[in-house]
């Protein structure tokens, strides 16, 4: 990649987005607790909660209104200073694919609201997932190639459009689940937009860097609100369903975009699918875990329950704080495993490899639960 003056504006004019969208996040989410702690308006601890306090759970009201203006302010002004943002996919093209991601993300950040608010049943949620999932596949953003996983390349749209639509309501869905413990989902989120946007700045993917860094902006500081603020003092906020909706289906639009086959070329190989799925493992992997468990078990699986990843972990008498931490290195080290495998391996040797590496890991995290709870009943 040659790297230019152009190339360098680009890229400060996103970290700029990036810093604003910092700010603005940073001044409302105190407004948004003010009202929570005003309207009493909180999350009640049940006997899966972590916290025994209860908690506004009203934190994913900021992110879609601050990403809208941030991605809208920032290619605006470009445009009316004439500075075009140069991306390998049509412009009108890309702008309808981001029309429909709002479309998409306005309906979950509605559905989001009346569950944090009311309480909403599942049903209504798949409804408004499928709709949003749907959009994004009819306007071009689907998978049209699974770049040789088992000897498959291409997908006919009759495939991959339906293949896209699962994957958004199941990556939204991961997003959601995963949030089980302060500061888990927002900064396994961090940590995937953060090597998204690095990746789609180096190829220039401009429109895509944008929304990553945006979006990245807006959950830095709900970030240290969750995890370090003062429940006592009323500091202290989650991100609600409001939150995790609308931030699934942005990763989902992000890694379906970078995963398609643009060149046209059949049988070409796009490496960044890999890291791009990678950057999502942890989410993705636990919830079929924790799914195949249920239905071994003759339970529904849409039931909750406490066997998710950080229930394992918080079994091993870690506290909450570590738990956080040591998935979101473990989700580190998928994206930096399957970067490297990228040079050496095609996909479906990557896949199993992760496989291996997830169950070998929870193979020792089950073995370290059982030994702590035999420590404490020998106590």
């Amino acid at each position: 990649m040659t790297y230019t003056i152009a190339t360098l504006w680009n890229e400060l004019y996103i970290v700029g987005a990036m810093l604003l969208a910092i700010g603005l996040g940073a001044g409302i989410l105190p407004r948004i607790l003010y009202v929570s702690h005003k309207k009493r308006l909180f999350d009640i601890p049940n006997e899966r909660s972590v916290h025994k306090n209860p908690i506004p759970r009203l934190g994913g009201l900021s992110f879609f209104p601050v990403i809208i203006i941030v991605c809208g302010l920032a290619i605006g002004l470009r445009y009316l200073l004439g500075l075009s943002i140069s991306t390998s996919i049509a412009p009108l093209d890309m702008l309808c694919k981001y029309l429909m991601l709002v479309v998409g993300m306005t309906i979950l950040y509605l559905i989001g609201i009346a569950d944090d608010l009311t309480g909403v049943t599942y049903k209504p949620k798949f409804v408004a997932q499928f709709v949003a999932a749907s959009l994004l596949a009819i306007s071009g953003t689907w998978l049209n190639t699974i770049n040789g996983f088992l000897g498959i390349y291409e997908l006919p749209a009759w495939i991959g459009m339906p293949i896209t639509v699962f994957l958004v309501i199941y990556i939204t869905n991961a997003i959601n689940l995963i949030d089980g413990v302060d500061g888990l989902a927002s900064g396994l989120c961090i940590i995937a937009l953060t090597a998204l946007t690095v990746i789609n700045l180096y190829h220039k993917q401009y429109y895509l860097g944008l929304l990553g860094a945006a979006t990245i902006g807006v959950l830095i500081p709900f970030w240290l609100y969750n995890v370090f603020g003062n429940a006592k003092r009323g500091h202290k906020i989650f991100m609600g369903d409001t939150g995790s909706l609308t931030l699934g289906l942005i990763l989902s639009f992000i890694v379906i975009n970078m995963s398609r086959n643009e060149t046209g070329v059949h049988g070409d190989t796009n490496h960044t699918m890999a890291i791009a799925f990678a950057t999502l493992i942890v989410p993705l992997f636990d919830v079929v875990r924790v799914v195949c468990r249920r239905l071994s078990s003759g339970k529904n699986p849409f039931l909750p329950d406490k066997n998710h990843f950080h229930h394992k972990l918080l079994r091993t008498g870690m506290r909450s704080l570590w738990v956080m931490f040591t998935i979101l290195c473990f989700s580190s080290f998928f994206i930096v495993l399957n970067t490297l495998l990228t040079l050496r391996l095609n996909i479906t040797w990557i896949v199993l490899i992760d496989i291996v590496v997830w169950v070998l890991f929870h193979a020792y995290i089950t073995y370290l639960g059982n030994k702590h709870h035999r420590e404490k009943e020998s106590q």
